[in-house]
């Protein structure tokens, strides 16, 4: 395995990155986003989380609380998107969209933001699968994991499956039993080389693109005063439709039109969209889509 072509280089995608990502399931952008881009979104997180972009069910009064202590409080919030005009915009970003094209389409939608606080102590994601949560016709599922802060070993950066991509279906879960994850079922990975599991460490304003059946978790932030705050959208092909309820959220459909073009032509313009997503917090302990 080259992990030379894993890494998009002066952010221009390569003929090799496209054939690792087809191949492995994943690509790193390192610094992609500038320092002044990654400061805004820092500024714009505090501001989201101190209610000064709109209600959100679960946000507490921030009162005289500073910034990181107001951040303590939370793990993530699904859809920011909808609140805030800084977030929709990098959902657009250029540099983003660039890598997107190559990779996926030249027409390109997106579904899905989530901005993730992981505070000194909070535990980390299990073993999943995007396309488990967010099924798609054609695999074109694409995770953009923004790093705001670094993300380190120690303070609970990706870990990935190179090539778990491949197989083009959806593993099991079962019960989760590590006190790294919060989650309450995970995928079991011990078939896989423990040298084929890796850690993705990666400075501020790097991104990570992973294909929606690649396998990836994160663990416990294990820092006393670090936190590991990270954008991360979700992408499709536009040609494909998008079966997703959302773990029975919605009534079951052939296509959700709460989507956002980013790139290209909309095959499915003529359905138009709608506006159903709220902003909602990510719980503590994850219990969704499952059947344990």
């Amino acid at each position: 395995m080259n992990f030379e072509n894993a890494h998009i280089k002066n952010a221009k995608v390569s003929p090799a990155n496209i054939g690792f990502y087809k191949e492995y399931g994943y690509l790193v952008a390192e610094q992609l986003l500038s320092v002044n881009e990654i400061d805004e979104l820092r500024m714009e997180t505090a501001e989201i989380f101190r209610g000064n972009r709109g209600h959100v069910d679960g946000l507490v009064d921030p009162g005289e609380l500073t910034d990181q202590e107001i951040l303590k409080k939370y793990i993530a919030i699904h859809f920011p998107h909808k609140i805030s005009k800084v977030i929709k915009s990098y959902l657009l970003h250029q540099r983003i969209t660039d890598v997107l094209t190559k990779i996926i389409s030249p027409n390109v939608k997106c579904m899905q933001s989530m901005l993730f606080v992981k505070a000194p102590g909070k535990a980390g994601q299990s073993w999943h699968q995007d396309e488990y949560y967010i099924p798609t016709r054609d695999r074109s599922l694409t995770g953009v994991w923004i790093a705001i802060d670094d993300a380190s070993l120690d303070n609970g950066c990706l870990w990935i499956i190179p090539g778990s991509n491949k197989s083009g279906y959806i593993m099991d879960r079962v019960p989760n039993t590590s006190a790294e994850y919060a989650d309450v079922d995970t995928v079991d990975v011990s078939g896989f080389a423990k040298e084929n599991i890796i850690p993705v460490e990666v400075k501020s304003g790097s991104v990570v693109f992973f294909n929606g059946y690649t396998l990836h978790s994160s663990q416990k932030n294990k820092t006393e005063d670090c936190f590991r705050t990270a954008l991360v959208n979700h992408y499709m092909s536009a040609e494909s439709m998008l079966p997703w309820d959302q773990d029975g959220k919605f009534d079951p459909t052939d296509d959700l039109r709460d989507i956002m073009m980013v790139s290209g032509e909309d095959p499915y313009g003529y359905k138009g969209t709608i506006d159903v997503n709220r902003p909602y917090l990510r719980p503590e302990t994850l219990k969704i889509k499952t059947s344990l």
